[in-house]
């Protein structure tokens, strides 16, 4: 068998055409994040009017026997929360990889792509959870489905 040898030292360029792509890709990052805060804000907005007026129709709580508009306002807050994490990972790669291609300043450069390897774990993870908590709904799902026919 062959021995496949890596070398510890090798050295990554990038050339101007990726600068160009990594500038341009910072850019559009920057606007998606500014977006994403915007977004956090009407949600933590809306948290606090939904709960009101799903309090005063009566209507979510009289069906699901929940706790009226206090639990709308803190399933929204909720979900503020945890969308503020990747949009606040996406800026700081974003405003850090600006700085760093206006300054060459390589530091600035790897702790941009610190934030954004973190925006990417954090929205896999997510994705995760979120695909897992729709398999346990649907196996119980199924498994109502089944007990029901019976």
């Amino acid at each position: 068998m062959e021995e496949i040898q890596t070398s510890t030292n090798s050295n990554l360029q990038i050339n101007e055409e990726s600068k160009s792509f990594l500038k341009e890709t910072a850019k559009w990052a920057y606007f998606l994040s500014i977006l994403g805060f915007v977004g956090v804000g009407f949600m933590v907005i809306l948290a606090l009017f939904m709960g009101t007026i799903f309090s005063k129709l009566g209507v979510f709580g009289a069906r699901f026997g929940m706790m009226e508009g206090g639990f709308i306002t803190v399933i929204y807050l909720l979900l503020a929360v945890l969308y503020f994490f990747p949009v606040y990972y996406l800026f700081q790669f974003a405003s850090k990889a600006k700085v760093a291609f206006s300054t060459t300043d390589n530091e600035k450069l790897t702790a941009s792509f610190e934030y954004l390897k973190s925006h990417y774990k954090f929205m896999g993870i997510l994705a995760l959870v979120i695909f897992s908590f729709y398999g346990v709904v649907l196996f119980f799902s199924f498994m109502v489905i089944l007990l029901s026919s019976f």
